[in-house]
């Protein structure tokens, strides 16, 4: 008998790979309201002590705001149900916010460079002590918001964005500072560029890996952490499989796995028992919460199975 279907869904829920960002609107309400407020006063006080690095770090800072935004829209964007157009939800909005997120962290890496290149290349007078209590308060309100989503970055791509634009501004205020008391101690106005360029090292590196991320997520990849051979492995094991082909493997969003495959069983199999046990462990052995598999008697393939048939 050709296509014989058996589908199961399980929808993983209370695990590392749950819908986290269901439990970040208030870590990305607290951190748009101090971050929006921090930018209206590092701004005012930039231009009133005529610091261009207060300013430029005020305009990072806005980046920063808008990224939050991004990805917490992205984040209620997720939970939608699906529609009769976009049968998977908005799930995937987490991966674009991801990639949005790593596009806005370029342009703040260009932003800082260019004005740190300038500066090296023409230093002025740096108002000291302004720049440090202001850039303090920043190191306290960025490290704040970034520890709110620390706990979701190992799981949420979405969230490691934010996460890392608030960490990266937090070292870009404790640069600052750091560079102000060093030019109050010693009245080298260069220290002050230079730290931004190691600043700027750090961000890009971390910028690097969401960008890479994100990419691959975008393009279907077979998420990290999942081995896409232990899990053909795993399929070929089972008790009556005689054949696996077209098995795929994506991420629905950051946070959500789905996997279809067609699995060869001459003999048949047990119905729903089988299937919701197959779910199951997918869901535990690899994270896998979305698992559509064909069960056939006798292989079908329309066109090249990509395996055994």
């Amino acid at each position: 008998m050709h296509g014989s279907h058996g589908h199961s869904h399980a929808h993983a829920h209370g695990d590392g790979h749950s819908h986290a960002p269901a439990d970040f609107g208030r870590a990305f309400l607290v951190g748009i309201v101090l971050n929006t407020g921090f930018v209206v006063v590092e701004a005012v006080y930039g231009i009133l002590s005529g610091s261009m690095a207060l300013v430029a770090d005020a305009g990072h800072n806005l980046s920063d705001v808008l990224a939050l935004l991004l990805a917490w829209g992205a984040s209620v964007a997720a939970k939608k149900p699906p529609t009769a157009r976009f049968t998977y939800g908005f799930k995937s909005s987490t991966i674009l916010a991801a990639l949005a997120n790593a596009a806005l962290l370029l342009v703040a890496i260009g932003a800082i460079l260019f004005e740190t290149i300038h500066r090296l290349g023409n230093p002025q007078p740096v108002q000291g002590m302004t720049v440090v209590v202001v850039a303090g308060i920043g190191i306290v309100i960025n490290a704040f918001t970034a520890w709110m989503f620390m706990r979701g970055r190992e799981h949420d791509l979405n969230i490691r964005g934010a996460y890392l634009h608030m960490a990266a501004d937090a070292l870009v205020s404790l640069g600052v500072v750091l560079a102000g008391l060093a030019i109050l101690a010693t009245g080298y106005v260069w220290i002050d560029p230079l730290v931004s360029l190691v600043i700027v090292a750090v961000i890009a590196w971390g910028t690097w890996g969401l960008a890479k991320d994100s990419v691959k997520m975008g393009l279907a990849a077979v998420p990290e952490g999942i081995d896409e051979a232990d899990v053909d492995a795993f399929l070929n094991g089972l008790s009556g499989v005689e054949a696996v082909h077209d098995l795929h493997i994506w991420p629905m969003s950051t946070t959500e796995t789905a996997l279809t495959a067609h699995l060869v069983m001459p003999g048949g199999h047990e119905g729903d028992p089988f299937l919701a046990a197959l779910s199951e462990e997918l869901k535990h052995r690899f994270g896998i919460g979305h698992a559509t598999v064909q069960i056939e008697q006798t292989p079908y393939c329309a066109g090249a199975c990509g395996g055994p048939s």
